[in-house]
């Protein structure tokens, strides 16, 4: 008498097959997704830092450095503002008034977002930049 075996896939494995397909696909496109985010937050990180470091640099070449403060908008996108205050170097053994420089604190701070969905990021960058003192 010969045995009646069937050659294939019951319906049962099949199904579970199909499972664990889904369930592997759902996780792998969270994770290509979390990464594609990731890749979008980096860019405007990228970019806040480079308005940043641009408006650092202007900072004394344009005009003097002097106590003010400054406000923008930057690509419809980033606001920043550059505020400069004088700072005051403290040194045992040391008369500053003989120095003939002055030291000014150039603090930059760039922020972006703000919206009902993120919260508000920022970069901030601080410098200490050199000016001839005014006679």
């Amino acid at each position: 008498m010969k045995a009646n075996r069937q050659c294939g896939f019951s319906l049962l494995e099949i199904l579970i097959a199909f499972s664990i397909l889904a369930l592997s696909l759902g996780i792998l496109l969270k994770i290509f997704s979390a990464g594609v985010n990731t890749a979008g937050v980096a860019e405007e990180y990228t970019a806040a830092v480079q308005i940043a470091e641009s408006l650092m640099a202007q900072a004394g070449v344009e005009s003097p450095l002097q106590p003010s403060e400054a406000t923008g908008l930057e690509h419809e996108k980033y606001h920043w503002q550059v505020a400069v205050s004088p700072f005051q170097f403290t040194a045992e053994n040391l008369d500053v008034t003989a120095i003939p420089a002055v030291l000014f604190k150039v603090k930059v701070t760039v922020s972006w977002g703000g919206d009902a969905s993120a919260d508000d990021r920022q970069v901030e960058l601080i410098t200490l930049k050199l000016a001839n003192k005014v006679l």
